[in-house]
């Protein structure tokens, strides 16, 4: 059934996202702030600052008018930055005239509060104005997705009903999608990889091989895992898509803006310099820090992360970083 559809957020992800649905057969308005961007979408039918190579469906429509891309939508897809999410939803409450379901493919922490994204849309975004909050998330590049790669990642909702719903929105021949309730444990996944790929990046910059590469992704799910559960998470999750699937992606492809960033690091660039002229957001950086303090909150150790967070926050030296966590105690692996 032909839906409406709602897309906030014009970058690689959000683009490739509105065209899986448009081919779909979906009604879609792609939102952004760029008014030269959305002209772009609507007359040339291209997103070249993200997806260069790629021509877009001509029936998917771009505004910069918020209330214009929202009206008499059936669901809402966010695909904005964590750090825009709790302003996006805050503006998007005044001009909504439909009760959507509420979808989005994000992947970070909020800073200070440390919440997940699907917790600050829930306080933003009233009861009445709303159906279900879903989450999407897992092994995925835009990139790949855009041209109709093979792709699987997971839609999660502790009401099935809604995951379902968003399940039958996106699944087509190249683009399968798998239902889950555990919130929790997906957009956590989908949150701390981004540091373990910033991990990954750093590894390969230094110069070391894949044995370093196998070491920092498994033990880095250890401690997506460990953090995870303390949060309410279902372990088994962190084995799915938006678990080791998604962290396998992202820890190992030049496509990860993470995995590029850093790699970069551990090639000795400044961080600031890599972040300038990344021309995308760096999640991982900032999930680091909320990463870092949420687990002095929640007293649970993770070791990759403090060793990221004192490269990115205290100007430790990468490798040095990389020699204290050999030298740590000698662990179980019981004890992940």
């Amino acid at each position: 059934m032909k839906q409406k559809i709602a897309v906030l957020g014009p970058g690689s992800w959000g683009t490739a996202l509105a065209k899986v649905l448009v081919e779909n057969g979906h009604d879609v308005t792609i939102w952004g702030n760029k008014k030269e961007q959305a002209e772009e979408i609507n007359t040339a039918h291209t997103n070249k600052n993200y997806l260069p190579t790629i021509t877009l469906p001509e029936g998917l429509k771009a505004t910069t008018e918020l209330a214009v891309a929202v009206t008499g939508a059936d669901a809402i897809l966010f695909v904005v930055p964590t750090k825009a999410i709790r302003s996006v939803a805050s503006d998007l409450v005044a001009v909504m005239d439909t009760k959507p379901v509420i979808i989005h493919a994000s992947k970070g922490l909020e800073q200070v509060t440390h919440k997940r994204i699907s917790e600050v849309l829930l306080e933003e975004i009233p009861e009445d104005k709303r159906q279900d909050v879903v989450v999407l998330s897992g092994p995925s590049h835009a990139e790949e997705v855009a041209v109709r790669d093979i792709t699987t990642i997971t839609a999660a909702s502790k009401n099935l009903v809604y995951a379902e719903y968003v399940q039958t929105l996106f699944m087509n021949d190249y683009f399968r999608i798998y239902t889950n309730t555990d919130v929790i444990g997906v957009e956590t996944g989908a949150a701390l990889k981004n540091i373990i790929a910033l991990g990954s990046g750093a590894i390969s910059g230094l110069g070391f091989g894949d044995n370093a590469k196998a070491a920092i992704m498994t033990r880095g799910l250890a401690e997506i895992s460990r953090l995870g559960v303390a949060m309410g998470a279902d372990p088994l999750t962190f084995i799915g898509m938006s678990g080791v699937g998604d962290l396998i992606v992202t820890c190992t492809s030049v496509h990860s803006r993470n995995w590029r960033a850093g790699d970069l690091l551990g090639r000795g660039h400044n961080l600031e310099e890599i972040l300038a002229n990344m021309g995308m957001i760096v999640e991982g950086v900032s999930t680091t820090k909320a990463a870092y303090e949420l687990s002095r909150e929640l007293d649970v150790e993770l070791p990759i992360t403090e060793a990221i967070y004192s490269v990115l926050y205290e100007n430790q030296d990468v490798k040095t970083a990389a020699r204290q966590i050999m030298l740590r105690d000698g662990k179980s692996e019981e004890e992940f």
